[in-house]
């Protein structure tokens, strides 16, 4: 079994010789098959010439892919992904406030037969209003949206199956997601402890506009997570309750008219009822050129709308 590192990084050159340092200590005591492939991600400092470094004083371990400009942490997560061999994935920050350490212990759990292994970072050593408050908001609305309870969603350090991430493909800043796109494809998950330090060089790369990103991702991955293979139940379905809302108005406005003789057309219910019955139609016609391309997407690439873990087959 062969372990990968994946680890981005950008504008990190004040933690990088400590990281790989802790990160050879620990593969050397445990005797690890590995590798760690890190993922320049546009720094403007002097990372790029530490990791070229690593890799020629470690040419057999270290791989290094360096952006052309910087594209985002889901971006290199899923470059050092593509490019390492490992059966099994680790992912963790650059930035010392995640330890190497914890690697043996993640490794230890998946070996109880999970497919993923999430880091909780219980003491976190963050600045409380700043970062440890938007990040438990974030963590409680991810779990109840998701129906995928995990205490840290924003801990980069976790371990993955290789065979699991192959059927993941992440687009805009979907890394945070990744176990909710596992749960999708029949992971199971399970989260331990681990250790989170404070940081010691540079400034973090994350602000309190994540927590809109956040908002905005959930929209998008509720979309994809149940109405991927059915666009038309979400929006035939909006459009149904626009054109019944409009039917019902209308109802109502003709029962007025025979009782009090009030004018129809006249009234300002009437323009509305029928812009929600226009409103209502494009949503349906919508769906339905959502539909064509759902089918479009699953038969040019020969994807299927099934997962299948294992399928046993005597022939006599």
């Amino acid at each position: 079994m062969k372990l990968s590192i994946v680890i981005p990084v950008h504008n990190e050159d004040g933690n990088l010789e400590e990281l790989f340092s802790s990160i050879l200590t620990v593969m050397q005591t445990h005797q690890y098959n590995w590798e760690a492939t890190f993922v320049d991600d546009g720094s403007l400092d002097r990372s790029f010439e530490l990791l070229s470094k690593f890799a020629e004083s470690n040419p057999k371990n270290v791989r290094v892919i360096a952006f052309k400009r910087q594209c985002g942490q889901t971006a290199a997560i899923t470059a050092g992904i593509k490019h390492s061999n490992g059966d099994i994935v680790i992912l963790m920050d650059a930035d010392l406030q995640n330890d190497p350490a914890d690697i043996p212990a993640l490794l230890a759990e998946l070996d109880k037969g999970y497919d993923v292994v999430s880091g909780w970072r219980k003491k976190r050593k963050d600045k409380l209003f700043i970062r440890k408050i938007p990040s438990f908001l974030a963590n409680l609305l991810i779990s109840r949206v998701t129906r995928v309870h995990l205490h840290d969603y924003g801990c980069t350090l976790k371990a993955y199956r290789r065979d699991v991430l192959d059927r993941i493909n992440l687009y805009g800043e979907m890394h945070r997601f990744i176990p909710v796109y596992a749960s999708k494809v029949g992971a199971r998950i399970s989260e331990i402890v681990v250790h989170h330090h404070p940081r010691k060089h540079g400034h973090t790369n994350y602000g309190l506009n994540r927590i809109f990103k956040v908002v905005l991702d959930l929209f998008t991955l509720q979309f994809l997570m149940h109405y991927n293979d059915k666009p038309i139940y979400l929006f035939g379905g909006v459009g149904l309750g626009l054109m019944g809302v409009s039917a019902g108005i209308l109802i109502w406005l003709a029962i007025r008219r025979i009782i009090t003789s009030v004018s129809v057309l006249g009234s300002p219910f009437f323009q509305i009822s029928i812009m929600m019955f226009v409103l209502g139609f494009q949503s349906i016609l919508l769906g339905l050129i959502a539909e064509l391309l759902m089918r479009t997407y699953h038969e040019s690439q020969g994807k299927t709308i099934y997962e299948i873990q294992e399928i046993i087959e005597i022939k006599s």
